[in-house]
């Protein structure tokens, strides 16, 4: 079992910065790939990025790319998102999520666990 505790998050203003980081329990954090998620209200949950259990290979929806930043410390067991030049439609809670593979990819069900979120509101 593995438990996932997002923070970070707050109030920002846009074109303002925010780091959420992304705490795991559990000694095998290594080997899982890592994902952050997020659902604004009234809309369903979508995928922001991947990073594998390595942290070589990263992948990002098209609504971030450039601004966003994924990495992680594997002997820290934390993910960490880097969000730049935050944008109003940035807004959301943002979820962290763990699958087991090591390699995962932007679709939900590939993830086995998930965190309890952190709030992002961006003020324009």
């Amino acid at each position: 079992q593995v438990q996932l505790v997002e923070s970070g998050g707050g109030l920002v203003q846009a074109g303002g910065s925010l780091r959420l980081s992304c705490a795991a329990s559990g000694r095998i954090f290594s080997s899982y790939a890592m994902g952050w998620f997020r659902q604004a209200p009234g809309k369903e949950r979508e995928f922001v990025a991947v990073i594998r259990w390595s942290g070589a290979w990263t992948y990002y929806a098209d609504s971030v790319k450039g601004r966003f930043t994924i990495s992680r410390d594997n002997a820290e067991n934390t993910v960490y998102l880097q969000m730049n030049s935050l944008k109003p439609e940035d807004a959301a809670v943002y979820y962290c999520a763990a699958s087991r593979y090591g390699v995962a990819g932007y679709t939900q069900r590939e993830y086995d666990y998930w965190g309890q979120g952190t709030q992002v509101a961006v003020s324009s």
